[in-house]
């Protein structure tokens, strides 16, 4: 990887992901082998004035060993200091970048997976808190790590793969562009544009039908998918892009009006245990039965947490455009994966979307937010409108309203 090209993605997350302000406390939390951006990304930051830069280094190894060894009931004990830590960035209006992913898909390969699923680190609930009240600019990004490049290219040598993967993250974040900020700017338009067209329907639900799918999704009376101008933005103003890159307009379901079959079109990384081949029943808006062809238990076990863990909180439009989804690979990262076709998640919502404050006693409240895929090019997407009519949203990825 060139220096150059570290140097442009430093200086596209710091100020525009994260969009860091002067006197700033900024929070960077990534895998040791991301230390090369990770330095570039605390330069950048004091360059625009931060007050401090804390780099937080999370080892994913360790983390197996501790599921390796650990006794049963302290896997799921979490350190009470790793929340007061995003609490307290959240006192202070910071900022957070986060490189992603941590935890390398099948890093848990060979381990019992509903034990494993207990360790949830190195998520913490509290970042659900701050994102609802507003509080951080925060944003994710993309490192290529060597254990994440061969399990996307596995016919390559491990420094091929890393290469390669280079030049698919170069490309997805608009780093191949002259102005990548101008890039991303044209994107967010048309992302906008379409989730105002959305909102324009008055859609009571959604519903995907494809092989293995016939799922409808009701939504909550004042959800949207136009918020913010395309963007998040802080309690105190500031504009951030929570994903980078992103290609998604999500909105927040009615917990209680999920119903039917769904499959996911691609394989789903829960904590480094992957799971794949996922089938999923849904009744009154609860996941009755979760079946996969591999780890299914993991998923079982993280629907346990709580009561709303088994409930969605979240679904995702994303149009062909996508330069994620246009690769046509499959990149086990939720970030990647999301941004590449549609999607729900299960666990907790987001309370931006809502436009009504009364609605927002009924979001889906959990300690997690899970999202698995269930869009393609095969699966098409409808709305219902609230006087029953049903409008073909996207057929074969193209928009068709």
């Amino acid at each position: 990887m060139k220096g150059e090209l570290l140097d442009r993605y430093a200086e596209l997350i710091v100020g525009f992901g994260a969009n860091v302000q002067p006197d700033q406390v900024v929070a960077v939390e990534a895998s040791p082998e991301a230390a090369p951006l990770v330095h570039r990304i605390v330069r950048g930051a004091y360059e625009r004035g931060a007050r401090y830069v804390d780099v937080a280094y999370f080892d994913p190894l360790v983390k197996r060993i501790r599921i390796e060894t650990a006794t049963d009931d302290s896997l799921s004990w979490v350190p009470p200091w790793l929340g007061r830590r995003i609490l307290d960035l959240g006192e202070l209006d910071a900022a957070r970048i986060r490189l992603s992913p941590i935890i390398p898909p099948g890093l848990l390969a060979g381990l019992d997976s509903a034990r494993a699923s207990r360790d949830r680190l190195p998520s913490v609930r509290e970042v659900l808190q701050t994102i609802d009240d507003r509080s951080i600019a925060w944003t994710i990004s993309p490192f290529p790590t060597e254990a994440w490049a061969q399990v996307v290219f596995p016919e390559l040598e491990p420094t091929a793969a890393v290469e390669a993967l280079w030049r698919d993250l170069e490309h997805v974040c608009r780093l191949d562009e002259p102005d990548p900020i101008e890039a991303w700017e044209r994107r967010i338009r048309e992302i906008w544009q379409a989730a105002s067209r959305l909102d324009e329907l008055g859609l009571d639900a959604l519903r995907f039908v494809g092989p293995g799918t016939d799922l409808t999704v009701g939504l909550l009376p004042s959800a949207r998918f136009a918020r913010d101008g395309g963007r998040a933005t802080t309690r105190t103003g500031i504009q951030h892009m929570p994903n980078l890159p992103t290609e998604e307009l999500f909105t927040t379901p009615d917990p209680e009006r999920t119903e039917g079959i769904v499959s996911s079109t691609k394989p789903l990384d829960v904590g480094g245990s992957l799971v794949t081949g996922l089938r999923i029943r849904f009744e009154g808006g609860r996941a009755v039965e979760i079946e996969a062809d591999s780890n299914a238990e993991a998923l079982r076990a993280r629907c346990a947490t709580d009561e709303g863990a088994a409930r969605l909180g979240e679904v995702a439009l994303v149009d062909g455009k996508s330069r994620i989804g246009g690769l046509g690979r499959t990149y086990f990262s939720t970030l990647l994966d999301e941004n590449a076709t549609s999607h729900i998640a299960l666990g907790a919502a987001y309370a931006l979307p809502i436009g009504d404050p009364a609605d927002l006693p009924r979001i889906n409240e959990s300690e997690i937010h899970i999202d698995f895929m269930i869009g393609s090019d095969e699966v098409a997407v409808s709305g219902v409108t609230r006087g029953g009519d049903e409008i073909p949203l996207l057929v074969a990825g193209d928009w068709q309203i």
